[in-house]
């Protein structure tokens, strides 16, 4: 009988709706984890694995020596590699091609390359329009990798240690 009255009142007084509306409050004046996104940024790790870029050395020349190991690796089988024998006797890619809408950023393009050559920055926020937008040529990801090397040579110093 009198777990009846106490639900009753219970009922009667809305401690249910009382109870949510102070848990609503409590929210409502809290700090805000919320990011304004295009005016804000979060920290972006190091080994952020986002949009590929090709390297140089500083001599200007590219790294890649066209040994084939990114597109052999890639599960994905997202990168499209051709290369030919140059004068001096090595080899250099003539065409480097990444279809980013098959690619899945797991990195083992950015391991297996034992020159450097291809590396993922930290750039996540690019689009296309259309499918052929998002399929990085050759002097594509040369621009990328000349655009933000000092930050790939500083992520790659900061790394360094665990590789």
């Amino acid at each position: 009988m009198i777990s009846k009255i106490k639900e009753l009142f219970a009922s009667f007084m809305l401690l249910e709706l009382v109870k949510g509306m102070a848990l609503t409050g409590r929210y409502f004046f809290a700090r805000k984890v919320t990011v304004q996104f295009p005016e804000e940024r979060t920290p972006i790790s190091p080994r952020f694995r986002g949009l590929h870029a090709l390297r140089r050395y500083p001599n200007g020349e590219e790294r890649c020596i066209a040994c084939k190991l990114c597109e052999a690796v890639c599960p994905a089988m997202a990168i499209t590699i051709e290369s030919e024998q140059r004068e001096d006797n090595t080899r250099r890619t003539t065409r480097y091609d990444i279809d980013l809408t098959k690619c899945i950023f797991c990195g083992f393009c950015e391991e297996s390359c034992p020159v450097d050559s291809i590396v993922e920055t930290r750039i996540f926020d690019y689009h296309g329009e259309k499918r052929g937008d998002l399929i990085y040529t050759k002097p594509m990801l040369l621009a990328v990798g000349d655009k933000y090397e000092e930050q790939i040579a500083a992520d790659r110093a900061a790394d360094a240690r665990y590789r």
